[in-house]
Formats: C-alpha cells, sequence, structure tokens
C-alpha cells in the first residue's frame, strides 16, 4: 500500500471535513499540526470553510464550543502534540456533558517517535476517556478517510443511540510537515452566509380538554426549549423556567418560581413535568425529590447528562402519554400561580429598587436589553437571572449557558464561539471571576474577526456565590471564632484587586464602570457597536446574603395567606 505523504493526508482530512459538514475550524499553531494547518488554509482560500485562529488551545476548544453550539454544526479545534492536546480537556468535558459537536483534531508525532522521549511525545489517544463519543488514532501515511467519517458520525449523533457530542481524531504525521517548493494558498476566502435575525417558532401542541385536572408544573431546565412553553400553554399549567431551558417566556410562565416553591402555592404541587436539565437551585432539587409528588421526564431520545435507571423520574418518550400525566391546570390552579408570582416579582422589585445597584437588579437589565444571543456566567449570574428576571411574552435574545459541567472556564471564548457561529450580537453576562478565568478569552490575532459582543462583568472583588451557601453561614460565625470569617473570604471569597480597565486596554476593548442602577440602564441601552465592548459593574458582596434573606421575606409577606388564591 502507498504511503501517504503529510500534507496528502491533511488534505483527505479536510476534504472529509466538508463532506460531513464542517464550515468552521479553530486553529491553535504548532509544527506538528502544519499540514492540517496548511491543507485547512488551502480550504479557507476556495472560500469552503472559514478558519479562526487562537494561541491558547483552552480558548480554542471553547471558541469551537461556542462555534458548534450557535450554528449547530459539528466545529472543530486544530492543536499540535503534547500539552497542547491537553488544554482541550475542560472543553471536551463540558461539550460532553452538553452533547455538542466538538471535533479534535490533535496532531502527533508518528509511532517510531514514541517511547524514545522525542519532543512533545505523549500518548494522545484516549486521552479523553469517557467524555468523547469516539476516538481513534491515525497511523503516518495511513488514509484518514474512514476515521473522519466515522468521528463526524459519532460527533453529529448519527450512530445508533449514542447522543451527539465530542470526538477526537488523532492523526500522526512524519517529517516533512511542509508543502514541497514555493506554496501559497488559493486567493479567495469564506464568505459567512447571511443571517436571519433571532426569532422563536412556537411548537404546535393542540390545546388537551378531555384530561382530569391535576395540580401539576412544567419545569423547564437548560435545553429544555420552546417545547415546554407550549406544552404548558396547551394543559393550562404554571410554567417554572430556568433561563437556559430558552422556554421563560410566555403567559403562563412565573419568574420567582424558586421562592414559591416551599410556600404558597408550591406546597399544592403533586406532580411535575419535566423538560431538559434542571440545574441552578436547591429548591427544585428539593421538590423533584419530594415524597408524594410525582415526576415525569421528556425523554425521547438518549441524552449525555444521565444513565437510565439513576433518576427517579418516570421517562415519557411519547408526548400523549405526557399527556395524560399532567393532566389539565385544575380549577384556579393556574391564577394562583400566576397572581403569586405578580405579587412577588412585584415585592422583589420594590426592594431591589430601593437599594444600591446589586447582581440581581443588573440581571434584570441585562435580561431586557439582550437581543440576538445572551451567554450567562455559571455562577451567580444565571442564578440572578433565575430569581429576578422577569419573562417576557416574547423572547428577545436565544440563551446559553455552560451548564453541562457548570465550570467557570472558557466563558469569554464560548461568547466569542457564538458570535462566530451565526455573527448575531451577543451578551456576555458574568462575574468577575469567571471574567477573569478567561480573561486570555479577549486575545484576537490581527486580522481576525472581532465579534460584536457586549461583556457585562457584575465585579464584587471575588465570589460572592459561596456567601449564599453554607460556606456564609460559617462566616457568619465570627463573632465568635474571628478566624472563621477571614478562612472563608480567602478560601472561598478569593478577593482580588484586578484592575479590569487595564486589562480591557491591553486587549483593545472599549470599557466602561457604572455604580449605579440608572448608569447600568443606560450603558445597556446605549446603541451596539461592531466590535467588543466591557460594562463593569462595581457592586458590593458584603451584603448579599442580606439581600437575599430580604427578598425571601418580601416575597413570604405579598404572598401571605389571605392573598391566597382557592384552586381544587
Amino acid at each position: 500500500m502507498t504511503s501517504l505523504g503529510s500534507l496528502d493526508a491533511a488534505r483527505e482530512v479536510v476534504s472529509g471535513l466538508l463532506a460531513g459538514g464542517v464550515r468552521r475550524v479553530v486553529v491553535c499553531p504548532g509544527s506538528r499540526s502544519a499540514p492540517l494547518a496548511y491543507a485547512l488554509a488551502e480550504a479557507e482560500g476556495r472560500g469552503l470553510l472559514e478558519l479562526v485562529v487562537r494561541i491558547d488551545e483552552r480558548a480554542g476548544g471553547f471558541t469551537a464550543l461556542g462555534a458548534a453550539l450557535s450554528s449547530g454544526r459539528p466545529t472543530a479545534v486544530l492543536t499540535t502534540s503534547g500539552t497542547a492536546v491537553g488544554n482541550l480537556l475542560p472543553a471536551v468535558m463540558e461539550a460532553n456533558h452538553a452533547e455538542v459537536p466538538v471535533i479534535v483534531l490533535s496532531a502527533d508525532r508518528p509511532a517510531e517517535l514514541h517511547g524514545t522521549g522525542a519532543n512533545q511525545t505523549t500518548e494522545q489517544l484516549d486521552l479523553f476517556g469517557e467524555h468523547v463519543r469516539f476516538a481513534t488514532s491515525v497511523p503516518a501515511g495511513e488514509s484518514p478517510s474512514s476515521a473522519v467519517r466515522t468521528a463526524l458520525s459519532a460527533a453529529s449523533g448519527l450512530l445508533p443511540g449514542v447522543p451527539s457530542g465530542p470526538v477526537q481524531l488523532n492523526v500522526c504525521f512524519r517529517e516533512p510537515l511542509v508543502p514541497a517548493g514555493e506554496w501559497e494558498p488559493p486567493v479567495g476566502g469564506w464568505a459567512q452566509p447571511a443571517t436571519e435575525g433571532f426569532a422563536y417558532r412556537r411548537p404546535a401542541v393542540a390545546a388537551l380538554g378531555g384530561l382530569p385536572p391535576r395540580r401539576a408544573v412544567v419545569m423547564a431546565g437548560h435545553g429544555a426549549g420552546p417545547l415546554a412553553e407550549a406544552f404548558a400553554a396547551a394543559h393550562g399549567l404554571p410554567l417554572l423556567a430556568e433561563p437556559s431551558s430558552n422556554a421563560r417566556f410566555g403567559s403562563h410562565a412565573v419568574g420567582p418560581y424558586r421562592v414559591l416553591l416551599d410556600g404558597h402555592p408550591g406546597e399544592g404541587i403533586e406532580r411535575v413535568v419535566l423538560f431538559g436539565r434542571p440545574t441552578l437551585s436547591r429548591p427544585v432539587t428539593a421538590l423533584l425529590e419530594r415524597e408524594g409528588v410525582e415526576t415525569a421526564l421528556f425523554h425521547p431520545r438518549p441524552v449525555a447528562w444521565f444513565e437510565e435507571g439513576r433518576r427517579r423520574e418516570r421517562l415519557v418518550a411519547d408526548l400523549d402519554e405526557l399527556s395524560d400525566f399532567a393532566g389539565r391546570g385544575a380549577e384556579g390552579w393556574l391564577d394562583a400561580w400566576l397572581l403569586a408570582g405578580a405579587a412577588a416579582q412585584e415585592a422583589m422589585d420594590r426592594v431591589l429598587a430601593a437599594l444600591p445597584l446589586s447582581g440581581p437588579r443588573l440581571a434584570q437589565l441585562v435580561w431586557q436589553a439582550a437581543r440576538g444571543q445572551l451567554l450567562l456566567g455559571s455562577s451567580n449570574g444565571i442564578r440572578d437571572v433565575d430569581l429576578a428576571a422577569s419573562p417576557a411574552g416574547e423572547p428577545g435574545a436565544r440563551v446559553f449557558s455552560n451548564r453541562g459541567l457548570a465550570g467557570i472556564d472558557g466563558t469569554v471564548s464560548t461568547a466569542t464561539g457564538l458570535w462566530l457561529g451565526n455573527r448575531l450580537e451577543t451578551t456576555l453576562f458574568l462575574g468577575d471571576l469567571t471574567f477573569l478565568h478567561d480573561a486570555g478569552g479577549l486575545l484576537l490575532g490581527t486580522g481576525e474577526a472581532e465579534p460584536s459582543l457586549r461583556i457585562v462583568v457584575l465585579n464584587d472583588a471575588g465570589g460572592a456565590i459561596f456567601g449564599l451557601l453554607e460556606h456564609g453561614r460559617v462566616a457568619g460565625d465570627g463573632a465568635d471564632r474571628p478566624g472563621a470569617a477571614a478562612a472563608v473570604e480567602r478560601l472561598f471569597g478569593t478577593p482580588h484587586k484586578a484592575d479590569l480597565r487595564a486589562l480591557a486596554a491591553a486587549y483593545g476593548v472599549r470599557h466602561t464602570v457604572v455604580r449605579t442602577t440608572a448608569e447600568a440602564a443606560s450603558a445597556l441601552a446605549a446603541p451596539r457597536s461592531s466590535a467588543r465592548e466591557i460594562i463593569e459593574a462595581r457592586v458590593d458582596r458584603s451584603a448579599l446574603r442580606e439581600l437575599h434573606a430580604r427578598l425571601r421575606a418580601a416575597v413570604a409577606e405579598s404572598v401571605s395567606p389571605q392573598h391566597r388564591f382557592g384552586y381544587r
């Protein structure tokens, strides 16, 4: 069998990627991966795909993740050998649990260099373990075509019983790694197809009459989609929707649902119809574990985020069966939720309006202003939206969040990738630690496409979320144990004095500081730029635990027994 030269093998890889629908590849520079870089440049010169160059492999991995999320197409990321491949692990792990088709193209040394101490040589195959749907290594000189086809099928969810997700194609190359003679890619380039503006298309779910009345709720977790909203509307049931469900809209949605679950009307819930994956709050977890509450999860296909037999919900693949389980809203049931939700929302709005700018208040402003695409950081940002943002009649933006593993890794890079995937204006709302964790994601090489990206950073100089967990109680005992508060602040609060304005200037990004609600509202209402901008909201986190207690107290008072709407 004739041995393929490195560039010829690389061209076969690129042809296979194009045949499988790949139109975007993130390239991280390196020498061993040079044959693929040259072949990809040839394809871009013919207008067949777009290359995105990132020097940081972790940023490159999350950029590919974001592009795959927004475009719906498999997206590849190319690295050289050695530690470069290992830097993709966080993005691959997220892609696994979120079912995102990211294709890892890892270049490798040929077999004869392994085990010899050759530079940047390690065992790369199966580096990602169970986090990839498929992994294979193509020996140097052999045709990669069959491996590429299988990898693309696995990434796209075309293998029986296997959800979509990341794959690894490890390609070994021998020298020479550069084209022979003079080389120049074709003149031309990728032309981004026109992108329609964001708009939801509601699924059709017929209104159902002959079902038994029940006190059920529709819970829409991450990735549920607009089907959850349509189902709730058709069955006359309250909709409790997390922000990244993309179902948090419509006449049945109850914004402050999680503060109502432990009281009225939450204590009356008999059944829960679950769409997607709820990940945000302990009240929801407690509801799904509540004794006497029956739950059903709409499960029409295999998913990556749980193994069958490990959850207590009844798994239902058929919508008619799910309708029988849900029934229709009992008399007064939906009204009770909507009235309680309106009262709770008004109470929280009143508290937030009377206080200095806070995370929940900023979350409300961002939720109202976002258009196109909205990415929510996985710490307090998405939880503040879930707590305080009122659902609209129609959604203004498609919402994303890295909730596969809920890490703060690569969030800035993910937002950039979202924009690259379809060129829709994108807003990113995140905390200061999440921002700093991926500050390198701001780096764009000269000539690389600059996204229309508004980054809203809630800067409270540390990790505020831990103060809302058990650690906040430990810190609150500081009067009796003076060292406890200091230890919690250092170990969990992780205070810092990073200068975000200087950081933005270093990367050439426009920067604005806001300190009040009025300033934040004005900045968010300003016309969008075609380039990137950072809106930094500086707030104090020391009273955040107290703020949440005030919000809960205001809701409890507003939804008191004398204001309850009777249901049967």
